[in-house]
């Protein structure tokens, strides 16, 4: 596909007052290993392989929306940092200048390490709906740590979307068992085998 970038945000990003502290707890949207960076490159990264042309293109999509998202959060982000150098912030400053930098809240920059693309649909589908499953987690922690309501709305905003690809995804998958069902390439009485802790104490006792 061709990127085609818009001279518009996907949803207006404002700010009531500038909140340094709060700019570096936000950065973990940006450069976090669950943040809308890595989301972008596991989608992207998972579509090169894919077969089904419908998912491959669903992947796409989102992977595109999560770099709109990566934009959003980065004007949060200068937004709140008031583009001031923040002296508690001196390393990052003296690296990235006024850039907000991909990198999570403690500073360290993404790594492509928290990718997961491994060429099953299956498997990359789950690990993609826990992606925006922990990504909705964060936002939720950040929701609460600031009264901004203007930062709130935006936050809210990206909830939204996270939901709705959560909801595409599921569906994504439900497609995938009715067209391709994953073989069962062994089936045994093991396979139904269940331990239970509390049961192997009780009979060592």
């Amino acid at each position: 596909m061709m990127f085609k970038h818009e001279i518009q945000l996907f949803n207006p990003v404002e700010v009531e007052r500038t909140n340094p502290h709060y700019a570096l707890l936000m950065r973990e949207q940006l450069g976090g290993s669950n943040g809308e960076l890595n989301s972008a490159m596991q989608y992207m990264a998972q579509s090169f392989k894919a077969k089904d042309t419908f998912i491959k293109d669903l992947l796409m999509d989102i992977a595109t929306e999560e770099l709109n998202h990566l934009e959003m959060v980065a004007t949060i982000v200068n937004l709140l940092s008031g583009y001031d150098v923040d002296m508690d912030d001196g390393k990052k400053d003296a690296v990235f200048g006024l850039s907000p930098g991909i990198v999570n809240s403690s500073g360290c920059p993404w790594n492509f390490d928290s990718v997961s693309a491994t060429g099953d649909l299956y498997a990359d589908l789950i690990s993609d709906i826990a992606s925006e499953q922990r990504s909705k987690a964060v936002y939720e922690y950040l929701f609460k740590q600031i009264n901004d309501k203007k930062v709130r709305s935006a936050i809210d905003f990206l909830l939204e979307r996270e939901t709705f690809h959560e909801k595409k995804l599921c569906e994504a998958i439900d497609r995938l068992k009715k067209e391709a069902p994953r073989k069962n390439y062994r089936f045994s009485k093991d396979s139904e085998l269940c331990f239970s802790i509390l049961s192997a104490k009780s009979v060592e006792l």
